[in-house]
């Protein structure tokens, strides 16, 4: 029996773990991947304390300062999440029970993909999924936005500071995004907008240098040079296991309040799956130091 089992092994996750480690919770964390999708990034130059740090090692970091304070981390994928009694059992892919008295909610969510081929070859090395995290690396260069929301305007605008050419290509004729983001792309020198076009295909060897669209009515298709292509469609929040449980918006994320607890007492959640903006990795590290607090302030409150 744990006190706490966090699911999810990225920033929020882990975060979490060193709090509640260091207050002699007995914690357990269950994680699909090591490190979340912070790890495809190849350079982080936004989370405090670091200059510049690949994701993979930032992560690296955490998670050992999460083991050496004493939280135990098994990587595996959970199916299921009950509610017995006072606390919860835990079932993984392999049909191994895990039970706690508190359970946090931090595995994250999943950049919604092109769906092109050579996508994951280049993730990291040219198709990125976050403009605020990877913007300042195009000073000077060319880069392409695909998606038609405010996250894809945003991601315009802000490329237009660096990059001497940004495409910004959607697959329909008018954009989803707020009319002011539309308009402020739209008078920008260096921002081109392509409508009624998708991405086809992208080429390179170890990194892009150019990508393929095609124009919906007529089919035809043109080649751009680009060093780089922002992905902003969306995210998918693979949440579909803790339905039965917790509140979920519309978008599927986990609803939660200003302590990360979610309307199931006992269960807390953090980072990219719950409904708190702006999906950063400094964010999530935050959200799960606070969600980790919560929940020892929970566990202290049963135990009387």
């Amino acid at each position: 029996m744990y006190d706490l089992i966090i699911i999810g092994g990225g920033p929020a996750g882990l975060t979490a773990a060193i709090y509640a480690a260091r207050r002699a919770v007995k914690t357990l964390v269950l994680a699909k991947e090591a490190g979340g999708q912070a790890v495809y990034a190849s350079k982080v130059e936004n989370y405090p304390g670091f200059d510049l740090v690949p994701g993979f090692e930032l992560m690296e970091k955490m998670r050992n300062q999460a083991g050496k304070l004493g939280a135990e981390i098994l990587m595996t994928e959970i199916r299921d999440i009950e509610k017995e009694g006072e606390g919860f059992k835990v079932k993984d892919k392999d049909n191994k029970i895990f039970e706690s008295k508190a359970i946090l909610l931090a595995f994250g969510a999943v950049p919604r993909k092109l769906g092109i081929p050579n996508e994951d070859k280049f993730k990291g090395c040219g198709i990125s999924y976050c403009a605020t995290c990877d913007a300042p690396f195009y000073k000077n260069k060319v880069a392409a936005v695909v998606g038609g929301g405010n996250a894809a305007l945003d991601a315009a605008i802000l490329l237009s500071k660096f990059a001497k050419q940004v495409y910004l290509i959607h697959r329909r004729d008018a954009f989803r995004a707020e009319e002011v983001r539309v308009k402020q792309a739209g008078v920008l020198p260096n921002v081109e907008i392509i409508l009624n076009a998708e991405v086809e295909a992208v080429g390179g060897d170890k990194a892009i240098c150019n990508l393929i669209v095609k124009y919906v009515a007529s089919g035809e298709n043109k080649e751009i040079e680009v060093n780089g292509i922002f992905v902003e469609i969306g995210h998918i929040v693979e949440s579909d296991f803790v339905s039965r449980l917790v509140a979920l918006d519309e978008r599927r994320q986990i609803i939660i309040n200003q302590k990360n607890e979610t309307n199931l007492p006992g269960i807390f959640a953090a980072g990219d799956a719950t409904t708190v903006p702006y999906k950063q990795i400094v964010i999530a590290a935050g959200e799960g130091a606070k969600a980790a607090l919560s929940a020892y302030a929970y566990l202290q409150k049963i135990k009387k």
